[in-house]
């Protein structure tokens, strides 16, 4: 290696061991700088805001020490028709059924058109749970047999025809619910009513007649009318 080769690397050798310093230097600083504001931000005193003004501005105009309005002014009273146009619940004794009629024959046709793409041909047989079917006839074992619980009609489960009438009101069909008018919700009932063997052909179902049509599950429901306490029923 000649003298100029030797000159070199000694140079080399000294640029290397300064810029090491530097960085050692350097990062001994950054470390005592961060040292120094976590200790500062340890001893600072939390501010003054009060509980649950968190995230809140400290300066909200005074408008939070003023007391709420009683009133806001948004919106109006609901009219007597707007609230009549919710107020559709039909009770188990036949309160609230509206004014209409509807037969079998007419109930099968609207049932053809809105309901068997759903439920299938005659209730049963379809993609979504079988409305009509009279078994098990014999006692009631549904709540002793997880097994049958999916096999619940309206013939063999369904307490009152009323309520038929009030749940297919509100719920059905299922892509516009609410969209039948009272005529097409009786005559729907009738003939789920008839396909379950509750009701003859030539039946009528309105606002009179519904109300006494007895389901064969009727008596296998009681009214919960406790009033609080261990009390079994």
């Amino acid at each position: 290696m000649s003298r100029l080769d030797g000159a070199l690397d000694e140079s080399m050798r000294r640029f290397a061991l300064r810029l090491a310093v530097a960085v050692l230097a350097t990062s001994a600083l950054s470390c005592s700088g961060e040292g120094r504001r976590d200790a500062n931000e340890a001893s600072a005193p939390p501010s003054a805001s009060a509980p649950g003004d968190r995230g809140l501005p400290n300066d909200v105009g005074g408008a939070a020490s003023e007391p709420w309005p009683e009133r806001f002014g948004f919106g109006r009273e609901a009219t007597q028709a707007e609230i009549g146009a919710w107020d559709i619940d039909v009770m188990p004794d036949g309160r609230g059924l509206p004014a209409g009629r509807g037969t079998v024959a007419e109930g099968a046709a609207i049932y053809a058109a809105q309901c068997v793409v759903c439920h299938g041909p005659a209730g049963k047989g379809g993609q979504y749970d079988a409305l009509v079917g009279r078994e098990p006839a014999q006692g009631f074992p549904f709540g002793k047999d997880a097994a049958l619980l999916g096999k619940r009609t309206v013939g063999n489960y369904w307490p009152y025809a009323t309520t038929l009438y009030d749940y297919i009101s509100r719920a059905m069909p299922q892509a516009v619910p609410g969209s039948l008018a009272p005529d097409e919700v009786y005559s729907l009932v009738a003939y789920l009513l008839f396909l379950n063997g509750i009701v003859p052909k030539d039946a009528v179902m309105t606002a009179e007649t519904l109300p006494k049509v007895e389901m064969p599950a009727r008596r296998r429901f009681v009214q919960d009318n406790r009033r609080g306490g261990a009390e079994i029923r």
